[in-house]
């Protein structure tokens, strides 16, 4: 996408380019594509997630920059080989995204997006109920 292509003139992300992201995103993760998928962020992207908290180790959950996320998400690969997301909805903010999904394990998942352009520069993965490893996240 173009910079600044998801957003409209006052910064209301457009709906079917909200769509078309999604759908690039689910395609990325479900083949697993590490590159395709960090394409979508910036380089100084901040990204927040109770499963980082879970398996990184020294981690408040927070990962700070493109090669710390690309080291998380590839450790998280390897550790849910199965991962699969199944888009449930998408939704629409100013600078924001929200794509609501099932993982592999049928569990309901956001994924808060919030732009610079046409990249992600902030991300929070937010998980329904209180199952302590909610990603499915295997041993070592």
């Amino acid at each position: 996408m173009a910079p600044g292509a998801l957003m409209s003139h006052d910064r209301r992300v457009d709906h079917s380019d909200a769509a078309a992201f999604a759908d690039d995103w689910v395609e990325a993760w479900n083949s697993h594509d590490l590159d395709r998928i960090l394409s979508h962020f910036t380089d100084d992207v901040v990204f927040t997630s109770p499963v980082a908290a879970r398996f990184l180790d020294g981690s408040d959950g927070v990962v700070r920059g493109k090669a710390a996320l690309r080291a998380y998400w590839a450790e998280g690969l390897r550790r849910i080989p199965d991962l699969h997301f199944e888009v449930v909805g998408v939704y629409v903010g100013v600078d924001t995204l929200a794509i609501n999904y099932r993982n592999q394990m049928g569990r309901l998942v956001n994924e808060v997006l919030v732009f610079d352009g046409s990249l992600v520069r902030q991300g929070h993965g937010t998980y329904l109920g209180s199952d302590a490893n909610p990603a499915g996240v295997t041993t070592r």
